[in-house]
């Protein structure tokens, strides 16, 4: 027996409100609940659930680095920029394979959690 595909991510978040509206409205990812009473926030990242939570113990403080593809690299850079996403690198190569290159480009999130984006050409 092996475990199936990763099914959900847990995200730690110190202000909900502030990581739905960012997570929601700057990066454009769907959200499919919020559970009421709890600080707790879920989004559908593709097959992945991304599952935004303030911790209730600190053995459960994650700290992560989040890919997301993307169609047009430079683009959405400017784009989440602009909106005041601080960016840690622009765009660039990371690797190149034979004819396809893969470029990445570096922000972050309201915590400090890395959001990278990537996109291969």
């Amino acid at each position: 027996m092996v475990v199936g595909p990763v099914a959900q991510i847990h995200i730690s978040v110190t202000d909900i409100t502030r990581s739905v509206a960012f997570y929601r409205d700057v990066l454009g990812i769907p959200l499919l609940f919020e559970v009421p009473g709890q600080r707790m926030a879920f989004f559908a990242s593709g097959d992945v659930r991304l599952y935004l939570g303030v911790p209730e113990s600190p053995e459960f403080t994650s700290k992560c680095v989040l890919y997301f593809r993307v169609d047009d690299i430079e683009t959405e850079h400017v784009r989440l920029v602009l909106a005041g996403v601080p960016a840690r690198s622009a765009p660039h190569i990371v690797h190149r394979d034979g004819d396809t290159e893969l470029w990445m480009s570096f922000l972050t999130d309201p915590d400090g959690h890395t959001v990278a984006l990537m996109q291969e050409r």
